[in-house]
């Protein structure tokens, strides 16, 4: 566009004016720069846009059309700068929140809810992501903060623990029965059942795989399932042993439906929390979040 914004809002009140005098007087800008402009945008453009007369100008057809968008545009303009001084006055804000589908619904949302009756002029987005793709993403500055596993390497990320969790395997009772009709033993069970895990991607599988490798535990059949919610499902319905965190299964194991499988050595329980990069600057509505978990966590 060779037209700079001035130009096309002299256009603009010379077209609602009808006059290139009161136009003048609206703009505290004189009659002859008036003229000037408009006259350099015909030229630029190859068209007459107004009809000149002793009453005062009236559009062209030309000058119609393009009058059209340029009314629009300023609309536009108007509705913009009106939200950006409500959202200024009212502590409006972004924050885009990176979680699991698991943590999203477990973890981030019972806690998004005290959040938002505090600060419900923030604009919240949540991406649900794997915990390694979150991290990626906070990493390249994509997301404001994310709720992961805590990663072995933060590198240039600030984390913030939330509580410890952990993974306990789990199955029917009526799984159990059928592994013991087997003659299968406690210490084979692992590698004589259908093991139901998270996909490689997954950070938990990830670390479940380093506790099958440190135990020497070898393992024959498995079914890889993207989501912890669905992995869950599949133990309730005898289709092998699920590796899930106990805090998301409290109720199936205490109505019976899941019951837990013993481990002579169990797993290590491990942290999530919020992350963030430290290299990207804070906006005010992260650094809201931030200070409201940290007081909710005092």
């Amino acid at each position: 566009m060779e037209q700079n914004l001035s130009s096309y809002r002299i256009f603009y009140a010379v077209a609602n004016n009808g006059n290139i005098s009161r136009a003048a007087k609206e703009l505290y800008i004189s009659q002859p720069a008036i003229s000037k402009s408009i006259q350099k945008l015909e030229e630029n453009l190859g068209v007459k846009l107004f009809a000149r007369s002793s009453r005062g100008v009236t559009l062209t057809p030309e000058g119609e059309l393009l009058y059209t968008h340029v009314k629009s545009a300023f609309e536009t303009l108007t509705i913009g700068e009106d939200r950006l001084r409500r959202s200024i006055a009212l502590g409006i804000g972004n924050l885009t929140i990176g979680a699991s589908s698991t943590l999203c619904k477990y973890v981030l949302l019972p806690y998004l809810k005290d959040f938002i009756k505090e600060y419900p002029h923030i604009n919240i987005s949540i991406a649900c992501h794997s915990t390694n793709h979150t991290l990626k993403l906070l990493e390249d500055s994509k997301l404001d903060i994310g709720l992961v596993g805590k990663p072995e390497n933060l590198k240039n990320m600030d984390f913030y623990p939330l509580h410890e969790i952990e993974d306990i395997f789990v199955t029917t009772h009526d799984y159990l029965h059928n592994l013991q009709v087997r003659g299968v033993k406690r210490q084979h069970i692992f590698q004589s059942s259908t093991l139901l895990l998270l996909d490689r991607e997954n950070i938990t599988r990830q670390y479940i795989d380093s506790y099958f490798h440190d135990n020497h535990i070898l393992l024959h059949n498995i079914i890889e399932v993207s989501n912890m919610d669905l992995l869950i499902e599949m133990s309730k319905t005898s289709l092998g042993i699920g590796c899930v965190i106990r805090d998301f299964v409290k109720t199936e194991l205490q109505a019976g439906v899941l019951t837990e499988i013993p481990l002579k050595h169990p797993i290590h329980k491990r942290e999530i929390g919020f992350a963030y990069n430290k290299s990207t600057k804070i906006s005010k509505s992260l650094k809201h979040f931030i200070e409201f978990y940290e007081d909710a966590a005092s």
